[in-house]
């Protein structure tokens, strides 16, 4: 498959399976993750829709969540050389509820916003992420934090976002990486799949 061919990266275990969700499963997280209370929905929410690892979304502060501008600024924790930081745009309806959730427009006092929103240990994250999964009916390869962030870059190229924005939005360094997520068939391929399989003749089963 070609998704091995970049930088050692594949969508697809060994068996095949995929690390990512489909858009049904996709659904399924969002919807198990509003049952939650408000840190734990919240912190789902905020992995789902911006991509980030796990210990990126740990890392967010008040201060690093720009209501007016609806972005998260994402410090890309993965390359060896620290500082670079990615503007993430959010739903303005999840950045409403971040603000309602952790006052994150009164926190002026300056070690009040740069104390991280979710205080939790990346293992507690994990365990809560998981359980969401399973609430979802979600289980195996796809079903962890990782799963969300290989989902939201499939979604991004399923939604034509422009392949230089995904990079970006994702934090990696190389194109090269970011371009496995166009690999997966998406609607507009299985259309042309239908397509072909319109002209086919029907072929019915024999009879003795």
């Amino acid at each position: 498959m070609r998704e091995q061919l970049h930088d050692g990266l594949s969508l697809f275990g060994q068996s095949g399976s995929r690390k990512y969700l489909n858009a049904a499963e996709r659904r399924r997280f969002l919807e198990s993750a509003q049952q939650l209370p408000p840190p734990e929905r919240l912190f789902c929410l905020a992995l789902g829709w911006s991509g980030a690892r796990i210990s990126e979304a740990l890392a967010l502060t008040p201060a690093s969540i720009d209501i007016e501008s609806g972005v998260a600024s994402i410090q890309t924790l993965k390359r060896r050389k620290r500082g670079i930081v990615r503007q993430v745009p959010l739903p303005s309806d999840v950045l409403v509820q971040l603000d309602r959730e952790f006052k994150l427009r009164d926190a002026h006092d300056p070690e009040l916003a740069n104390e991280r929103i979710w205080k939790w240990s990346r293992t507690t994250a994990w365990r809560r992420v998981k359980e969401t999964m399973a609430a979802a009916g979600i289980f195996g390869t796809a079903a962890m934090p990782k799963g969300l962030r290989h989902t939201f870059g499939v979604n991004a190229f399923q939604s034509n976002v422009p392949p230089h924005l995904v990079q970006r939005w994702l934090g990696h360094a190389s194109q090269r990486t970011t371009s496995i997520y166009g690999d997966v068939v998406g609607p507009d391929e299985r259309a042309f799949a239908m397509r072909m399989w319109s002209k086919r003749q029907p072929v019915w089963p024999t009879t003795n």
